[in-house]
């Protein structure tokens, strides 16, 4: 069995003589061949290679591009195995036995890669190695042979990507439109999905990345290319690439249960799974569902969960009462007509301990402000908090709202920021001069991210209203709730002030039967911070603080009561007589 390592060259002759070289020190020679395609540089790069008789060398008149070359490389190749390496990595101890491994670890493994220190989409972990000398210690330590690091993957980094020759037999070679690179390695790892073969991510094995030196020098035309290459994905399969594919790992690091524990998930607006594929590598009993409207999405995410292509505003949600633990609501809110009914409608298929995970952009975020204030647009973007399919818009405030109203409790909100330009900058110290203090570090919030737990204390509140005779009934119920949770109902607004007063009285007063005096002024507080002027509620305050010692306060709620029910009042002060 040997490897055939395919090296693309176009100058950068000093990271090129460094990969080799780690490959020479780091790999049995007798598993391995390099195949190096140059696109024509003109650094000494051309010379250095043919001087190197280890090396099988194609040197093109023309640039061919990251694609072009590779496939160039691929047709020479004699190994069982095809390895797409970056010229700008250096490969470490027990890199390739490591690779190889997962990839022959079974029939449906089609590819791997490897973690490093500089990568995209989840590739990428943290280092404390401060040279090459360094990196090799940690690299080290990190490469020991670990099934259990193996994650499945919707697509893999091109940097370092080992693919069985029979899969490229079978699908063909790399997709030359995405010249000169970027988003071919998508391409071909949906192609290799979409086949019925697996995607590994190896985190057992670490090799180091310089990063993109190819392009570093030319910002604006690698940012170009890639906005151009996505779109020529998104034509070819439907989707845009860089949304659809996302992990999500911001929204679902909210989820803390017991590995081995069985969780029922659902995503809504899925687009390929990539977060639900994340779960499941996490939590291997869990059970995935998503929703999304995206056919070709879809048709990906279908590899990994049982999708519906149902747009829920519109359609009844065909899952069973309290089936899920949590449902993900990842950008979605704020393309709904109407997010609050959604958020609600949620309830009837959510467990009663279960969780709303939820991303929503901030409107407050200084880019808007400094926009409508400074500026005076209203700009709609292509892409991010003013998206022209937005059609509503949150805050940290409205978004605490939505959910105190619907019903859920326990809500954790964290924000996620981006890098602002020099005149987002200054407005933001210009806004802290002038804005409330609490509020000014939203002003820096891109988007939030939320989680919420579904309660019964809606269902409580009508349970005592329905109930107001049989306060043993009630009682029992309330011990399930603390005296917080209890009051923060009712202070939503789902139920009339008159409702939410009753409530509260009759809180109090079951607390005092049982003897939880310490609970009984929260809740008669709260229903005279909604009404005043209720009788009923003067009435009991008044016989509690008289029985409490607290005769002078008493008699002035008597007072109140006697200016607004005589009746009431004189029955009270026979009561207390």
């Amino acid at each position: 069995m040997k490897t055939s390592i395919i090296i693309l060259t176009y100058n950068k002759l000093e990271y090129t003589v460094k990969c080799v070289e780690s490959i020479r020190k780091y790999t049995n020679k007798e598993d391995y061949e390099i195949i190096i395609v140059d696109n024509n540089s003109v650094d000494g790069t051309i010379d250095w290679l043919q001087e190197q008789a280890d090396i099988i060398t194609i040197l093109n008149k023309d640039n061919l591009g990251f694609p072009g070359g590779c496939n160039a490389g691929i047709k020479i190749a004699t190994g069982s195995e095809i390895l797409l390496l970056n010229n700008d990595t250096i490969v470490t101890k027990n890199w390739l036995s490591n690779l190889l491994k997962a990839l022959y670890s079974d029939e449906k493994v089609g590819a791997v890669s490897c973690v490093t220190n500089n990568c995209s989409y989840g590739q990428e972990i943290p280092v404390d190695y401060a040279s090459i000398e360094e990196m090799h210690r940690f690299a080290k330590k990190h490469n020991i042979f670990d099934s259990n690091l193996w994650d499945e993957r919707l697509k893999l980094v091109g940097f370092c990507m080992l693919i069985k020759k029979q899969v490229i037999n079978e699908l063909g070679l790399l997709d030359e439109m995405f010249f000169p690179g970027n988003f071919e390695d998508d391409d071909y790892s949906l192609r290799i999905r979409k086949a019925g073969y697996k995607l590994l991510l190896c985190k057992d094995t670490f090799i180091h990345h310089y990063g993109s030196v190819s392009f570093k020098e030319e910002l604006l035309k690698y940012k170009n290319l890639m906005i151009t290459n996505a779109k020529k994905y998104e034509n070819k399969w439907g989707f845009n690439p860089l949304y659809s594919q996302n992990l999500r790992r911001e929204i679902i690091n909210f989820i803390q249960e017991p590995l081995d524990k069985e969780l029922n998930i659902l995503d809504i607006g899925c687009a390929c799974g990539g977060a639900l594929l994340e779960i499941k590598n996490k939590y291997k009993q869990s059970n995935l569902y998503g929703i999304e409207l995206n056919e070709y999405a879809a048709e990906v995410a279908a590899l990994i969960c049982e999708v519906y292509s149902i747009n829920i505003e519109n359609n009844d949600l065909p899952f069973n009462d309290e089936f899920f633990d949590y449902i993900i609501l990842a950008d979605e809110l704020e393309h709904l007509v109407n997010p609050w009914t959604i958020v609600n409608k949620l309830k009837r298929i959510l467990k009663k301990d279960g969780k709303l995970l939820i991303s929503v952009p901030n409107v407050m975020h200084v880019s808007v402000m400094r926009n409508l204030i400074a500026k005076g647009e209203w700009k709609y973007e292509d892409a991010g908090i003013m998206d022209r399919t937005h059609l509503r818009f949150f805050t940290y405030q409205s978004i605490q709202d939505m959910l105190n109203e619907q019903g859920y409790s326990n809500i954790v909100i964290e924000g996620t920021t981006i890098n602002l330009s020099e005149e987002e900058e200054l407005f933001y110290q210009q806004l802290t001069q002038i804005c409330p203090q609490h509020i000014i570090q939203q002003y820096k919030i891109y988007q939030y991210i939320i989680s919420a737990s579904n309660d019964d204390l809606n269902d409580f509140l009508q349970f005592v209203i329905d109930n107001q005779d049989n306060g043993e009934k009630i009682w029992k119920s309330a011990m399930n709730y603390s005296t917080e949770d209890i009051i923060n109902l009712s202070k939503r607004n789902r139920f009339t002030i008159e409702e939410r007063v009753k409530f509260l009285n009759s809180l109090a007063v079951i607390n005092f039967e049982h003897g939880m005096i310490k609970n009984v002024i929260p809740f008669f507080e709260e229903a005279r911070e909604l009404d005043e002027k209720n009788s009923e509620v003067l009435y009991n305050l008044s016989y509690f603080l008289q029985y409490v010692g607290e005769t002078e306060l008493a008699q002035e709620y008597m007072l109140l009561l006697k200016k607004l029910d005589l009746g009431l009042y004189k029955q009270l002060v026979e009561v207390i007589c």
